[in-house]
């Protein structure tokens, strides 16, 4: 994998705030091949050099771009907005010994409004919450140094996340992480100026970000790969 990537064109902006006004199929139809030239070719591109700069602090994240990248169809079965199609190109990167979409993991995304870097746990399931909060509950204090520290402060913010009104079950309301057990999410989000997509300094912007969370989400994911290894696979997901 080579760690170069020169930006995405002007055209791939363009290309997404068209389709946000014109989210049909008959539009999409009669520019598909500037999807694939301008978008779809880069992002494979894109991920590719990622990856290869992500071996060298989170070498079991690496992903290639077939699994990392999301289709730009939307799934509209069980949802009230019918539009056919995304209207950005997102990619994860998740451990290569978990399925995808069952730990926490690393998100970017390309809109024609503004580039996002995310990175934790979006969706989990039942099971993973109460190993994840029972982790938690063990080893808060590790948590908060890592939440911490400076250089992650200044990347990506603060750690956000749905919260319950109350203490889950089976933790006390007195825990002294409380707040954090109440998490129902746990991740990072930080939008960028759409026009990095456009340097070749989106590469190093995106892997700086990660390396920056890694520890975090290594975090996260350290119950859900000890349930694994006494094969009790967990449900979560992210996006």
């Amino acid at each position: 994998m080579k760690a170069k990537f020169n930006g995405f064109s002007r055209e791939a902006l363009k290309f997404f705030a068209g389709l946000a006004k014109n989210n049909n199929r008959e539009w999409f139809e009669a520019r598909k091949q500037t999807y694939i030239e301008k978008i779809k070719t880069p992002m494979e591109e894109l991920v590719s050099a990622i990856s290869a700069k992500m071996a060298r602090f989170a070498p079991e994240y690496v992903t290639e771009p077939k699994r990392a990248i999301f289709r730009i169809y939307r799934d509209t079965r069980f949802s009230s907005n019918k539009t056919p199609y995304k209207t950005n190109c997102g990619a994860l990167f998740f451990r290569s010994d978990l399925v995808k979409n069952q730990a926490a993991a690393f998100y970017f995304e390309v809109t024609h409004s503004y580039v996002g870097v995310a990175g934790g746990l979006y969706m989990p399931g039942a099971d993973v919450l109460r190993a994840v909060r029972a982790h938690l509950a063990e080893n808060w204090e590790e948590l908060l140094r890592l939440l911490n520290h400076r250089a992650l402060k200044t990347s990506m913010g603060e750690l956000q996340g749905e919260r319950l009104s109350r203490p889950p079950k089976g933790f006390p309301a007195d825990h002294p992480a409380i707040d954090l057990i109440r998490a129902k999410q746990w991740y990072f989000w930080r939008e960028l100026p759409a026009d990095l997509a456009l340097s070749p300094k989106i590469l190093d912007d995106v892997t700086s970000r990660f390396e920056k969370m890694t520890p975090i989400v290594e975090f996260l994911n350290r119950p859900l790969v000890a349930a694994k290894k006494k094969q009790k696979p967990l449900t979560s997901g992210w996006f």
